[in-house]
């Protein structure tokens, strides 16, 4: 399972092109052989995914029932601009206008580049700093409610 690390600043030069920083490429070993896939975020941001981990997100997309208009929808609204990335030689990626343009970056952006777990959120620094600006006033309450009982050991201990 890959398990990328790390947040990355960087900018997408004047063709519209990322390049891949050196420390998280060598988080994707296989990157240059098996590509990636990018695609819009739920928020105003890319998710770039190994395409190993979009395969599998594929397949749990093609388990679901295509006579319910919700998964229709779902799913054509999910996959909607996903395009495959290759590293050009020197490690670089072109986004894809249309995308960079649905989520509001812009050649030139100041970008950056978060990992969460088996993908990379791509955002424009912006709007990444602007996200932070409103963390939840109690930290400690969101974490209870989310993961507090994710680890309570089942032998009662």
């Amino acid at each position: 399972m890959v398990q990328l690390l790390g947040e990355f600043d960087c900018k997408l030069d004047a063709k519209g092109r990322l390049m891949v920083p050196s420390n998280l490429k060598k988080q994707l070993p296989n990157v240059e052989q098996e590509g990636l896939v990018v695609n819009r975020g739920f928020e105003k941001h890319l998710v770039i995914y190994p395409k190993k981990v979009w395969e599998g997100i594929v397949e749990d997309l093609s388990r679901l029932n295509p006579y319910e208009q919700k998964n229709r929808e779902f799913i054509r609204y999910f996959t909607r601009g996903a395009t495959e990335l290759n590293l050009d030689a020197t490690g670089r990626v072109n986004l894809p206008k249309s995308l960079l343009e649905s989520v509001g970056i812009s050649i030139n952006t100041e970008l950056v580049l978060a990992c969460q777990f088996d993908k990379i959120e791509v955002w424009s620094k912006t709007a990444y700093d602007a996200l932070f600006d409103q963390e939840p006033e109690n930290f400690a309450s969101l974490a209870e409610e989310v993961m507090g009982n994710k680890n309570r050991r089942d032998d009662g201990k």
